[in-house]
């Protein structure tokens, strides 16, 4: 058996000498001269690829940090704007917030206009273009509300096709409207069916509900 004085032998690291020693720092002062030629080539041949590179990186940082800070500019002058159309009643004013803004805010706005000046055509505009369904159907309950008494039923009913989907938040309003319109042109038939729908639907609002049985 080996006895732990020999294992050490065994295992003990060789010392190097200062020849070896000299070796490797030649080697490694050599691989460093090769590795610095040839950093120097690639950097001369595609020097301009890199030049290039760098510059397109530097436009493209520039510009996205300028769009950045462009749009939440233009963000907050539409927002000052339609505060300032809000406080001076401003029918204009909104318009151009509804047409420059887009999304939620451009809607609110044209819903904004109809509320003051009660021009039909903002919410004409605001049913067939406006950006989210909550204006849009809200738009067209209120274009009935309108319009309703010079339309059929089956008008109403096509009319108002858009809401009939829980994906929007006047399912159930509609779905009455529609009821109540058939009720009013002497059609009992098609009316109970709609307030049929509605009076066993167990998600329907409690208020729309007993509206439902009252009208039934």
């Amino acid at each position: 058996m080996a006895t732990i004085l020999e294992r050490n032998r065994k295992t003990a690291q060789h010392k190097k000498t200062r020849e070896e020693y000299a070796e490797d720092a030649l080697y490694r002062e050599v691989w460093e001269e090769v590795n610095n030629d040839k950093t120097a080539a690639f950097i001369k041949k595609y020097s301009r690829h890199i030049i290039a590179g760098a510059l397109i990186i530097m436009i493209i940082a520039t510009a996205a940090v300028i769009g950045v800070r462009t749009h939440r500019a233009h963000k907050i002058a539409l927002a000052q704007n339609y505060e300032l159309a809000v406080q001076n009643l401003d029918t204009g004013m909104l318009q151009s917030v509804a047409e420059n803004a887009g999304g939620a805010t451009g809607d609110l706005a044209l819903f904004q206009a109809y509320l003051l000046d009660g021009n039909i055509e903002h919410l004409e505009r605001l049913a067939n273009d406006g950006h989210a369904r909550d204006f849009r159907d809200l738009a067209r309950l209120h274009i009935i509300g309108l319009r309703g008494d010079d339309m059929t039923a089956a008008a109403v009913e096509d009319y108002l096709a858009p809401l009939d989907t829980k994906k929007s938040p006047y399912y159930y309003t509609g779905r009455l409207m529609v009821a109540q319109k058939y009720l009013a042109d002497g059609d009992r038939e098609n009316a109970n069916k709609w307030l049929d729908i509605i009076i066993n639907d167990a998600d329907a609002p409690a208020m729309i509900s007993a509206r439902a049985q009252q009208l039934r």
